[in-house]
């Protein structure tokens, strides 16, 4: 069998209940955004209420780390259901895994107003206090009971977000995939294509980059375009993240996003939102930005 092995990896510890429950989102100003090979995965960072531990996730994103990651863990028992990742990297130049260059560990801050609850993402750890560094994982069930009563022991598992819009059916769609056990920290690998010999970037579920927006220092119009990035990736797609990638040109008098890939625009103009091939009398009309807006922003961006 073939055998992926690296020592001293976070873990999730277990317990013995299992629930499940809808989580109340918390007030936040910031979205990271992971361009996964099976979908685009929004997150509301809690960086009022987590800060420290937002702040060190927002470091490994900004500095490239996460780029070319995988998700190394797909683990499911009555009593825990999560997907894990930011652990280790594909490098292309070599055909195998690399650990993600980690900083000083993070002070744990968890909460009970913050529990692992369906749809929130927390960082991994040993079993030490104030271990976690790079790693994190989703929950895809109530795990509070099992995750959070372990506060007294290890400083709890850190809720830092919530997955927006439809992120979770992308969670969800590669928990859905064959796991392979690889050994070690790779036990329940999930794999889009099995391993039959010397690895491929094909082989792993992969997150091509994690990026960060920030709604209340961006344009209304951006703020639209990232909820309709993430709602309609088919159509915007690669998704842009941050406001640079924006553009106005006097001469058509449209605010403008381009998406190479699928060769489309998306623009405002007149108080309208509008998208099509070619910037012009061409684009369709998709609805007015103050109604967009609002939806955008109910939904947190």
């Amino acid at each position: 069998m073939f055998s992926i092995r690296f020592i001293g990896q976070p873990l999730v510890k277990l317990a013995l209940v299992f629930m499940f429950a809808v989580p109340t989102v918390c007030p936040a100003s910031v979205i990271a955004r992971m361009q996964t090979s099976y979908g685009v995965i929004d997150v509301q960072l809690f960086d009022t209420e987590a800060s420290l531990t937002v702040a060190n996730f927002i470091n490994y994103a900004k500095s490239g780390a996460y780029a070319n990651s995988i998700i190394h863990r797909n683990y499911s028992v009555p009593s825990l259901s999560i997907i894990q990742g930011g652990g280790y990297v594909w490098n292309g130049a070599t055909n195998q895994l690399n650990y993600v260059v980690t900083n000083p560990p993070v002070d744990d801050e968890y909460s009970p107003n913050r529990p692992n609850v369906y749809g929130t993402i927390a960082m991994a750890k040993t079993s030490l206090p104030n271990s976690a560094t790079s790693q994190w994982f989703f929950n895809r069930a109530d795990n509070s009971v099992t995750l959070d009563d372990q506060h007294q022991t290890n400083g709890g598992f850190t809720v830092f977000g919530q997955v927006l819009n439809s992120g979770m059916t992308v969670v969800n769609a590669i928990a859905a995939l064959p796991k392979f056990d690889g050994g070690g920290a790779f036990t329940d690998m999930p794999l889009p294509t099995p391993i039959t010999g010397n690895l491929q970037k094909s082989n792993f579920v992969i997150i091509n980059q994690v990026s960060v927006l920030v709604p209340a220092k961006t344009k209304a119009a951006d703020r639209v375009f990232a909820y309709l990035e993430s709602l309609h990736p088919e159509r915007f797609s690669p998704a842009h993240s941050v406001a640079p990638n924006s553009k106005s040109t006097t001469g058509s008098g449209f605010y403008y996003r381009h998406y190479a890939k699928t060769k489309r625009y998306v623009a405002v103009a007149n108080g309208k939102v509008y998208w099509g091939a070619k910037l012009g009398s061409t684009l369709k009309p998709i609805g007015s930005l103050s109604n967009l807006l609002a939806t955008a922003a109910a939904l947190g961006y």
